[in-house]
């Protein structure tokens, strides 16, 4: 009795991809952070617990389901099927993808890509999105849609695989698909009590930088990983992904320039992610200096899709379909025109070599890249519509909070926790104390119930509310430093 030798894997390689699995997990709370800082403090909480359900809850799907109806070797052009289940048959055969991995190292590598994608998709609802529907929602949408349009994007037997689509690590299945179904969930959810009226800033610039460099860290897993070796070719990935989100960063920061004379934080931020977006699609297919063009045209035009919101009408809190949507099309269309043949197969594997994009002469690429994006983009937005209006009719699985829980925060109506407990406590210092004299006092610290009861004896017309922040508002403008 014979039996075939088993495959010669490189532990290099294996090491590598592992490392690169490592990477991409620490990229999902850096999401968590990115989007806790842009909002107000009151629901910075919340978002990064979702970010970290999003790991939980799709590490379990993608176990349970999702990997075999992504990367079943018995796909049909649209979906896999249910051959490895709780990781069947996924043990040391070659990968679907590439010959240098096992099946289970692949698998892992990829459930982060799955859990990743949810966790961009609730910015978009972020400070008016109940936890438990949104649970649900990140359950049901990684099986119908990221599974699906992953499925067909990477899969060898997926119909825009084998139409000729290239996209390196998920411009369409992670930042299409997830920016399309941001825009369908904040639709859905509509516009935040006090839209256009209140005043909706960044709580903390220094989680949004904290998040930013996280993720800038971890999308070398993100980007070079998808190379599946230790070879050049995730060098070149490595390279490109750095120089196209430091330009995206700087051409946000100075078109923002051009209005505030400010070096925003914020705006550099937004503009690197951008770059690390468009960038995706084409990072083991381009050289350097095309990755130039990737980070300015990536930073530009997302800096403008930001502002479509205001004239379309939708609330967008933390512009996931301007960064997501547009800058994977854009990454999309980029690769298109930019692949090279030479960097595909930079590594020297043959089995990676294509026809290049438009300036290698093969301008039927664009179409192969347009229709990827477009198909992606359609169907996870109608998709995603439907899931959440199917979710919102479901007795208590209701999609948003109500009035009164927006407006206490969803760190406190949802978690029953806040972030940053010490605002509880608030210093004041009397404007009156013994300015002529050379004694000053000693700033007072006033707990929240102290200073709403001196609140109500100043202004009963707050009619004993001892919850107002109205209240807290009044009495530290009026009353106190």
């Amino acid at each position: 009795m014979t039996t075939n030798p088993p495959p010669n894997y490189l532990p290099g390689d294996i090491g590598y991809v592992l490392f690169s699995t490592a990477l991409v997990w620490i990229m999902i709370p850096g999401i968590g952070f990115f989007y806790s800082g842009m909002a107000r403090s009151k629901n910075a909480l919340s978002l990064i617990m979702l970010s970290m359900l999003s790991i939980a809850l799709v590490s379990f799907q993608w176990w349970a389901i999702g990997f075999s109806l992504t990367f079943s070797k018995t796909a049909n052009k649209y979906s896999g099927n249910f051959r490895n289940v709780f990781f069947i048959n996924v043990k040391n055969e070659p990968s679907i993808t590439s010959h240098k991995i096992p099946d289970l190292v692949f698998a892992i590598y990829q459930s982060m890509f799955a859990a990743i994608t949810p966790a961009l998709v609730i910015g978009a609802a972020a400070e008016r999105a109940r936890i438990l529907p949104t649970i649900i929602f990140i359950l049901v949408w990684t099986t119908l849609v990221y599974d699906t349009i992953a499925c067909w994007t990477w899969n060898p037997n997926g119909w825009a695989n084998k139409m000729g689509t290239l996209d390196f690590a998920g411009g369409t299945p992670v930042h299409i698909a997830s920016g399309s179904a941001a825009l369908a969930y904040s639709m859905i959810l509509g516009k935040r009590h006090g839209y256009r009226t209140d005043e909706f800033k960044p709580h903390n610039v220094a989680h949004v930088v904290l998040g930013c460099a996280l993720l800038w860290f971890g999308w070398f897993g993100f980007n070079g990983g998808s190379a599946l070796g230790a070879n050049s070719r995730a060098a070149m990935a490595f390279t490109v992904t750095n120089l196209a989100a430091s330009v995206g960063g700087l051409t946000w920061m100075f078109l923002d320039y051009r209005l505030e004379r400010k070096f925003s934080a914020l705006s550099f931020c937004s503009g690197a992610i951008a770059g690390l977006v468009t960038i995706t699609p084409g990072a083991g297919f381009v050289s350097a200096q095309y990755s130039v063009v990737f980070g300015l045209l990536g930073g530009f035009l997302c800096n403008f899709a930001a502002k479509l919101k205001d004239i379309l009408e939708f609330d967008d809190a933390l512009d996931v379909f301007a960064v997501h949507a547009v800058g994977g099309i854009v990454g999309n269309l980029l690769t298109g025109v930019f692949a090279q043949r030479s960097m595909a197969t930079i590594d020297g594997d043959l089995s990676n070599d294509i026809r290049g994009g438009w300036l290698e002469g093969n301008w039927q690429q664009i179409g192969y890249q347009a229709a990827n994006s477009f198909a992606g983009f359609t169907y996870s937005f109608c998709a995603t519509y439907i899931i959440l209006i199917i979710i919102n009719r479901i007795p208590g699985l209701k999609l948003r909070v109500n009035k009164e829980a927006e407006y206490v925060g969803l760190d406190e109506s949802q978690c029953g926790e806040v972030a940053h407990q010490m605002i509880e406590n608030l210093v004041f210092v009397d404007p009156k104390r013994n300015s002529d004299s050379d004694t000053q006092d000693e700033p007072k610290i006033f707990m929240r119930e102290e200073i709403l009861t001196q609140v109500h004896q100043i202004h009963p017309s707050q009619n004993g509310d001892a919850n107002s922040n109205d209240s807290v508002k009044i009495f530290s403008e009026q009353s106190f430093y």
